[in-house]
């Protein structure tokens, strides 16, 4: 399975003292199999960091969920269970993990999901209530590799397309709030609300190997601007 790793630096190396504590599922290191959440998480780290983010391609090997010597957890979707588990993280102030699982997979608390966690964790929303409102969400998708031995189960993919179709969007949207006066939400929006970016996204295409300018000529032939 293909995943991606969205920040503002490529990744050669993973290394644990950079993972924050107290998320989702603990300290480790997160990927996900959309790319459009990762290439979210780029811009934003980028933003942060007044740099253009990255998105790093791994290739994360299934078959260890069924290896007896890892400890797995997965959630299929949002759930009781699943709150649970993320409270138990999010109000974890000890330096060790709140739990002993190499490998977790499951949804998001985004933004949004993550203040109504913090509601609850203080009981300004029932359980119940919460779980109502996840029922409306979005899919959205991450493993966490919470111990050195779990990143045995990843392989960095030198062949980094990710890393290409940021760069080329990257432009495209610059490219458009010059010619054309939009604004960089108007750019963005339009750049990746196009036939244009799912094609480049698909790597079966192989449009990332071209110039960014061929890109853009896609998409202004696409909006016939």
């Amino acid at each position: 399975m293909k995943v991606y790793h969205g920040s503002y630096m490529a990744i050669e190396n993973i290394d644990f003292s950079f993972c924050r504590k107290r998320r989702d599922f603990g300290r480790g290191f997160y990927v996900t199999k959309i790319f459009s959440q990762a290439e979210y998480w780029a811009i934003r780290k980028g933003d942060d960091n007044d740099t253009e983010g990255i998105v790093t391609e791994f290739e994360f090997d299934e078959s260890f969920f069924e290896e007896e010597d890892f400890k797995t957890l997965r959630f299929d979707c949002y759930c009781e269970e699943w709150l649970d588990f993320v409270t138990l993280n999010r109000i974890n102030k000890n330096e060790h993990q709140a739990h002993e699982y190499d490998i977790i997979e499951g949804p998001v608390a985004d933004d949004d999901i993550a203040t109504r966690v913090y509601e609850y964790m203080k009981g300004k929303v029932s359980k119940e209530q919460f779980l109502r409102e996840l029922t409306v969400k979005k899919p959205t998708h991450q493993i966490c590799f919470c111990t050195l031995q779990s990143l045995q189960a990843l392989e960095l993919c030198k062949n980094n397309m990710a890393a290409e179709i940021i760069h080329i969007g990257n432009e495209v949207v610059k490219a458009l709030m010059t010619d054309f006066g939009f604004s960089e939400r108007e750019a963005t929006k339009m750049y990746y609300k196009s036939t244009t970016y799912t094609r480049l996204a698909d790597e079966y295409t192989e449009l990332y190997l071209k110039p960014w300018y061929k890109i853009y000529q896609m998409l202004l032939n696409e909006l016939k601007m």
